[in-house]
């Protein structure tokens, strides 16, 4: 089976489709904890009736909706957040990845962006300050 990808960043399927599988993992999940829609929409402040459009992928439906169901199923917001990060640099997103478990993927996300900011400010603090530096330009 030829690895599918997520279409163009600029195709507005991207996020049609982030939404579809977004849908899928919040149904399940409501579903694998036996809360009802009705239970659950009024536990996050929506109607059954918008509940059921952002299960079904709604394009129209808002990503703070889906960040919202999410966070209240305990749902990591990573199959949402990885594949927009993909999308704003105009990179090709695996589509099998939004199927799949992406908390590891997360952990090193996490793990490279905090090594970045030590390797940050190791460098400004080892590093001597301009201002203590003779400016050798200054003497002519």
């Amino acid at each position: 089976m030829p690895l599918q990808a997520i279409p163009n960043a600029r195709d507005p399927s991207v996020l049609e489709m982030i939404k579809l599988m977004s849908g899928r993992r919040i149904e399940m999940k409501r579903w694998v904890e036996r809360i009802t829609q009705e239970d659950f929409a009024a536990n996050i402040g929506i109607g059954t009736r918008w509940l059921r459009e952002i299960e079904a992928g709604n394009p129209k439906s808002r990503l703070d909706d889906h960040f919202r169901c999410a966070h209240a199923l305990g749902l990591s917001t990573g199959h949402l957040v990885i594949p927009l990060l993909f999308m704003e640099h105009r990179r090709v997103f695996p589509r099998g990845l939004l199927e799949g478990d992406l908390s590891k993927l997360e952990t090193v996300c996490i793990d490279a962006i905090a090594q970045h900011n030590l390797e940050t400010l190791s460098r400004q603090l080892f590093t001597p300050d301009a201002d203590a530096i003779p400016d050798n330009k200054s003497d002519k």
